[in-house]
């Protein structure tokens, strides 16, 4: 049993299991990680907003690299840029590189940060959106009861994975394309593995009386 699974996840595992469960077990149940263009890409973005600070831009108070945390879901991380309207309204943005694009596993990470938002305030927290830089655009996300239910679904996921101990399989698909820890996964190894062991497997059963 690994001793890290009652420490608090970081946020971003959860964007990482989302998009790839072995992605997230690499990261943070083996601690290896690389870069390729796309992560340099996300750095890049976030360069923008790494450095906490705050400013007033026509009466909205805006904070950057906002830490969070929840006690109840276990969960810490940080908010690349929250916006505090003056009708005390509340709403974190998540910067990424690329077009605008829907994608389930930024919107799950989103969702994380407005759940740490409302416990961290005691305020809800209906909406956020998603900043894509490379057209510039924001894409608002509905904080809906389907998506908070994916928050918990997936911290109770990444919490079974670090009990266990056990990485997740490789799904060799159109994801390993972009992924920069393709090297240390080797799906198309693992894959070609798994494939042998089955045809032994049934090479080997016993005939069906």
């Amino acid at each position: 049993m690994d001793e890290r699974q009652d420490d608090p996840i970081p946020l971003s595992a959860l964007q990482h299991w989302a998009y790839c469960p072995r992605q997230c077990g690499l990261i943070h149940l083996e601690q290896y990680f690389a870069d390729n263009i796309h992560t340099a890409r996300g750095q890049a973005v976030h360069h923008l907003v790494d450095e906490p600070g705050y400013e007033i831009r026509s009466g909205v108070r805006v904070e950057r690299a906002l830490s969070l945390w929840s006690d109840r879901l276990g969960l810490i991380g940080k908010a690349d840029l929250v916006e505090f309207q003056p009708d005390g309204s509340i709403f974190p943005v998540e910067f990424k590189h690329g077009p605008r694009r829907v994608k389930h596993y930024d919107d799950i990470q989103l969702a994380a940060q407005a759940m740490c938002l409302e416990d961290m305030l005691g305020r809800p927290v209906p909406q956020g959106a998603i900043y894509h830089a490379s057209s510039r655009r924001r894409r608002v996300v509905d904080m809906t009861p389907e998506l908070r239910q994916s928050v918990l679904d997936t911290v109770a996921a990444i919490r079974a994975m670090l009990a266990s101990g056990n990485l997740p399989p490789p799904v060799n698909d159109q994801r390993c394309r972009e992924c920069s820890l393709k090297d240390a996964c080797q799906p198309e190894a693992m894959a070609s593995f798994s494939r042998q062991h089955a045809l032994l497997a049934d090479l080997y059963r016993p005939d069906e009386e």
